[in-house]
């Protein structure tokens, strides 16, 4: 799960850096999930062949890889604007999100516990944000937009948790969006300019495809309640890879923001984990 996260985190910083480049965002999308899509055939069809075409649940897999498709779609289209910390903490609501989304369509009872730090999270976002300042950057909707699709993504994983092999998830992943972008990708076309921009495209795809199989074999191996605090460890890698690449530090608001989200995101897997037992 850790190396998941790593991979997940090398793909924003890649993604940030490639827009930069004045690579098309939904270009830089587009690659990454025509590398997932060559990566997951290479690995998978040998043993499963066309089988991985088929699903148990073919509506809901296709649901769930649109809501995955419009999140990256609109956080590459962020990463043009926002520093990667900034983008990230506002993606750590998601868990908040979840857990308010898993009432209406996963007929979940919350708790008024769970609630208030659901609200506490959001509290977060508004220090990160700051939508009564001058400064607000309108960017900071996009990102937030990408968060809600994020959540619908997680909720219909809940929905098809054991439903199908890993092939056959990751296939509709890569395949449904590779086939959707590529019409927009080819009009809006732009030749990477050297051998390093070409590296970097090669490498946000193959970092989608092993994040998200790490991602598979970890939930595999163990509880899903055991493995969510480990989405945290994302803002270490992001931290890190922002000061190295663009020499970006998170600002004392993000950093602030940023512990508040984690801290009610922690408070209710600690309660989640509680009604297990």
């Amino acid at each position: 799960m850790l190396l998941a996260f790593l991979c997940f985190a090398g793909m924003d910083t890649s993604a940030k850096w490639l827009v930069a480049a004045a690579i098309p965002a939904l270009q830089v999308a587009w690659l990454r999930y025509l590398g997932h899509l060559i990566c997951t055939v290479l690995v998978y069809a040998p043993k499963h062949g066309t089988s991985m075409i088929r699903s148990n649940k073919p509506g809901v897999q296709a649901l769930r890889a649109l809501f995955l498709l419009a999140a990256t779609c609109l956080n590459f289209t962020a990463l043009q604007y926002l520093p990667l910390t900034t983008a990230i903490a506002i993606f750590f609501v998601t868990p908040l999100t979840v857990c308010l989304l898993s009432i209406p369509i996963l007929g979940e009872k919350v708790g008024i516990k769970r609630l208030l730090a659901v609200m506490t999270g959001f509290i977060g976002v508004l220090i990160i944000v700051e939508p009564w300042s001058q400064q607000f950057e309108p960017a900071i909707i996009l990102s937030l937009a990408a968060m809600s699709c994020a959540s619908g993504y997680f909720v219909m994983s809940r929905l098809v948790a054991g439903v199908d092999s890993n092939a056959t998830v990751q296939f509709y992943v890569a395949g449904i969006a590779t086939v959707l972008l590529a019409p927009v990708a080819v009009m809006n076309w732009v030749w990477p300019e050297d051998p390093l921009t070409w590296f970097v495209i090669v490498l946000i795809g193959s970092l989608g495809a092993f994040g998200h199989s790490c991602l598979s074999n970890a939930h595999r191996h163990a509880e899903a309640s055991v493995l969510a605090p480990v989405v945290y460890s994302q803002i270490i890698y992001i931290a890190v890879l922002s000061w190295l690449v663009f020499g970006q530090t998170p600002d004392s608001k993000t950093i602030i923001g940023t512990l508040i989200i984690v801290s009610s995101g922690l408070f209710i897997w600690f309660r989640e984990r509680q009604a297990l037992q």
